[in-house]
């Protein structure tokens, strides 16, 4: 199990840097499959695979969003735009995550991921518009993507990705801004999840609500290792090779969750 959490920190931190996400696609479904094999109950296991997802995004981001932007490519007014609403739609989903049937992290993770990689692969002029769109509706997108990441565990650079490159942004500005997206999510997503998940029986003696802290000190320093390696390769690769990857990354999370829907 070490092992498998040790490479799983590695490929977050490549991701974290390479993406601009935090690297919850790959965690999530990795930490999911580590707490089921050590006999934690499926009802505990996805929420406290999306919190611990979350805790791990914090240094990420940070490490990501900062070498980012030594480059100059962070939209620092656009991510000052969205602080407070992404703030509430962080901790509107963490309180959901309490109730919710874990199909359902499961299901918007699916729907969200697959959309982006469609995008992403098919290709063509995916626009909505040429410019951002006025200061409400950007307020609002940051809501919903706080939402949305904090029921994935996500650290929401697949979703504000698409929304970036849908209103113009090229996929270098959207993968560096959505690295400060990270940010932005992470620190109030992992507190909101150790608040949910306070006094839940069947959580792991190492756990602080849907935070499990023996996962995250295994898994933390090979992701903080790679993070910058990752960040110095999506300013080195082809525009169109970056987008292509992380839209078969993308379609390769959402398979797998798919197989365990069904």
């Amino acid at each position: 199990m070490a092992g498998a959490l040790l490479v799983a920190g590695a490929m977050i931190g490549i991701l974290a840097g390479l993406f601009g996400v935090g690297g919850g696609a790959i965690s999530v479904p990795v930490f999911y499959e580590v707490f089921r094999l050590s006999n934690v109950p499926l009802d505990v296991a996805m929420p406290l695979a999306v919190g611990t997802s979350l805790a791990i995004i914090v240094p990420t981001s940070v490490v990501s969003a900062r070498a980012h932007a030594r480059r100059g490519t962070v939209d620092m007014a656009l991510l000052r735009t969205w602080a407070v609403p992404v703030l509430v739609g962080v901790l509107t989903g963490s309180a959901i995550a309490r109730y919710a049937d874990p199909a359902l992290f499961q299901i918007v993770f699916v729907a969200v991921a697959t959309t982006n990689a469609v995008k992403m692969l098919v290709g063509g002029n995916w626009r909505l518009r040429d410019t951002m769109p006025g200061r409400a509706v950007t307020a609002a997108s940051g809501a919903l993507i706080g939402l949305l990441s904090a029921l994935m565990g996500i650290g929401g650079g697949a979703i504000s990705n698409l929304f970036l490159t849908l209103h113009g942004r090229s996929m270098r500005e959207a993968v560096s801004t959505s690295a400060g997206v990270g940010v932005l999510i992470a620190v109030p997503g992992a507190l909101g999840y150790m608040a949910a998940g306070w006094g839940k029986p069947g959580l792991p003696f190492d756990a602080i609500g849907y935070v499990s802290f023996l996962t995250l000190a295994v898994t933390l320093p090979t992701t903080l290792l790679t993070t910058r390696f990752g960040a110095s390769l999506a300013h080195s690769l082809p525009k169109e090779v970056l987008t292509r990857l992380f839209g078969l990354f993308l379609l390769c999370v959402s398979a797998r969750f798919i197989v365990a829907l069904f």
